[in-house]
């Protein structure tokens, strides 16, 4: 149920009860896509893994799909992407076994995104770690992802 304060400013109620609803709607949302993605990146791992893990394959799969999904449902499932969700599914296996999974407090596709830029695993923890407990923003990933790049 959502919930609101009650003013005595039925304008200002009206409001907050609108925008609540846009926020768990872009949540729910969110979570579905997140999950999408990862499920795609799953089952193409599981059929490069049912030719013996040939890579080759894997390829061939994705330019596949690519081109079948695209048909079918229009802009979103390019090569690129079907490979990001791959990576996706590659990098972060665990995700709906986890505590973050379970709970359904996931970051957007776009977090993610960013951080499968990320090559140095225990940098990508903490990355990942630090917009869970701070509320990083995408931008504010990217620009402390960059800084540290930089760094280097």
């Amino acid at each position: 149920m959502i919930e609101y304060h009650r003013t005595g400013d039925v304008v200002k109620d009206t409001e907050e009860i609108v925008d609540a609803a846009r926020k768990r709607a872009y949540q729910s949302v969110n979570v579905l896509l997140v999950q999408r993605n990862w499920l795609i990146g799953r089952r193409i791992a599981e059929e490069e893994l049912s030719q013996s893990g040939r890579a080759e394959y894997g390829l061939e799969v994705i330019k596949s799909l690519s081109k079948s999904l695209t048909k079918k449902y229009g802009n979103g499932f390019t090569k690129t992407n079907l490979y990001n969700f791959y990576s996706f599914y590659k990098e972060f296996p665990e995700i709906f076994h986890s505590v973050s999974g379970k709970s359904q407090q996931f970051l957007s596709w776009t977090h993610y995104r960013v951080l499968l830029q990320v090559k140095d695993r225990k940098a990508r923890d903490w990355y990942e770690r630090e917009v869970f407990q701070e509320g990083w923003s995408v931008r504010t990933l990217q620009r402390n992802e960059e800084k540290e790049g930089e760094a280097d």
